[in-house]
């Protein structure tokens, strides 16, 4: 048996990395859209995200809120006692590589394009077809 996800999508934030001793853990969420089922609206889901070491270093250096990666890694549970002494019960996606689905080109802004001397700019609709 295998415990293997493959999530992509979008930062909701920016990740929260704090160290323990040497060791960074990024935590972050990914809006991940769910597809499309008989006519209904799109939807979302927000899985949590926990990155260790390397990884988490790699996630406080280059990702931030709106950026699009892909995750592979795999779901841990676990749980913990409140302060009100109630048992909560938490799964996160522990992610052991991250993919950038962005170009450094996608990122910068664009620039309006020089027309050339003699030329002019047109639009779709002047174009007979």
């Amino acid at each position: 048996m295998a415990n293997i996800v493959c999530l992509t999508g979008r930062l909701t934030r920016d990740p929260d990395v704090r160290y323990k001793e040497d060791l960074a853990i990024a935590r972050f969420a990914l809006a991940v859209a769910r597809p499309k089922m008989n006519g209904k609206e799109a939807t979302s889901d927000f899985p949590s995200i926990i990155a260790f070491g390397k990884t988490a270093e790699t996630a406080e250096k280059y990702l931030q809120k709106g950026k699009h990666i892909a995750i592979i890694g795999r779901i841990q549970t676990g749980n913990y006692t409140d302060k009100d002494g109630k048992k909560v019960y938490t799964t996160d996606v522990v992610a052991e590589k991250i993919e950038f689905l962005e170009s450094k080109s996608s990122e910068q802004p664009k620039t309006e394009s020089k027309i050339p001397e003699g030329f002019e700019q047109i639009t779709d609709e002047q174009i007979p077809f």
